[in-house]
């Protein structure tokens, strides 16, 4: 991805967010010079690398293939906190490729969108070896048992979630209009818990064609780094 083109992303999720109503902490708005002001008060931050996070799986194919989103909150192996929380921008028909998680239980909520759309969550049982299985999925939505066939989908209105258990493959995308989405989940960690059916990477490649407009959670420089932006890469 082009570093312009996630700085477009970013300032049109800041807007979407702001559109519906919800705040991002201060940290969301740090310049890259205002993160270089920063000493070890922000630790936090980049240890759970809380954050901007955007992403097209280095598929080349954003529009189809994609998600941007924040990064709330989330515990670590060295806290006593064990959940985490996103909200995200899912564009229509954008869809976020089927994966697992080997550890992770998270709730996907539909928290709106502009257009009353619906989110769809296609939805396999996996195999011992990590395959895709045959036999029908039971989920949980809002307290109540909800069944599909392999590779079917449960279909989430505005204000509906759905409990993704670990070794649950599912994808998901918005039907109709961009869409508001909720996560909270155990403790995130997309380095090492992301199990994708097809060989896709979970953060892209950046071509610098600009200095960026935020960083990403995964760039946060640290205190030893050099001043110049052009040392800004990606950790991943």
């Amino acid at each position: 991805m082009k570093r312009s083109e996630i700085n477009l992303f970013i300032t049109n999720a800041i807007d979407f967010f702001d559109e519906h109503h919800f705040s991002l902490p201060p940290f969301a708005h740090w310049t890259l010079e205002e993160w270089r002001e920063r000493g070890h008060e922000a630790d936090e931050i980049r240890q759970r690398q809380l954050g901007w996070d955007v992403t097209d799986f280095n598929s080349g194919l954003f529009a189809s293939c994609g998600l941007t989103l924040f990064t709330l909150r989330n515990g670590g192996f060295s806290h006593h906190e064990s959940y985490a929380e996103k909200i995200m921008m899912v564009r229509e028909r954008q869809i976020t490729p089927l994966h697992r998680h080997d550890r992770k239980t998270e709730d996907i909520i539909n928290r709106g969108n502009s257009v009353s759309g619906e989110l769809v969550v296609k939805l396999y049982n996996s195999t011992e070896n990590g395959g895709l299985a045959d036999t029908p999925v039971s989920v949980i939505c809002d307290g109540l048992t909800r069944r599909t066939e392999a590779g079917g989908s449960v279909v989430l209105k505005a204000g509906e979630s759905i409990t993704v258990p670990p070794g649950l493959y599912h994808s998901f995308h918005s039907a109709n209009g961009t869409a508001l989405i909720g996560e909270v989940s155990s403790m995130n960690d997309d380095v090492t818990d992301n199990r994708f059916y097809q060989s896709l990477s979970r953060f892209p490649e950046i071509v610098e064609d600009e200095l960026p407009f935020r960083l990403l959670a995964t760039e946060y420089p640290r205190l030893s780094d050099s001043a110049d932006p052009a040392s800004v890469t990606q950790n991943t």
